[in-house]
């Protein structure tokens, strides 16, 4: 979809179908769970868990980080990631919205 095309939508359909485009991902995903199941910020254990080279996990935390689910921090050499809980919150409530509202009129 051209980007033109998206001022015919309202902010939270446009804010959601960028959600699920970037959840398209199998990998994201991965990562996600594994990060929102961590205690603490999470550096270097994605490449480990999730099978994936360094640069493909570091293309994927960019996608994540991109629609702000994700929250980096630089601690000496390394990046560590953490889930940004107040998005989360957002994106939850958003789904509930559209969920909630959806009616039971088919066939």
């Amino acid at each position: 979809m051209g980007i033109t095309k998206t001022q015919i939508f309202n902010e939270e359909q446009n804010d959601l179908a960028q959600f699920f485009k970037v959840l398209g991902h199998p990998a994201r995903v991965a990562i996600l769970q594994y990060v929102s199941n961590q205690n603490a910020c999470i550096c270097n254990d994605l490449v480990e868990e999730i099978g994936l080279a360094q640069a493909t996990i570091s293309q994927h935390l960019k996608e994540l980080k991109s629609i702000g689910l994700l929250n980096g921090e630089i601690e000496g050499k390394k990046m560590c990631y953490c889930i940004n809980v107040e998005r989360w919150e957002t994106i939850q409530n958003q789904l509930n919205n559209f969920f909630n509202k959806t009616k039971s009129n088919c066939c």
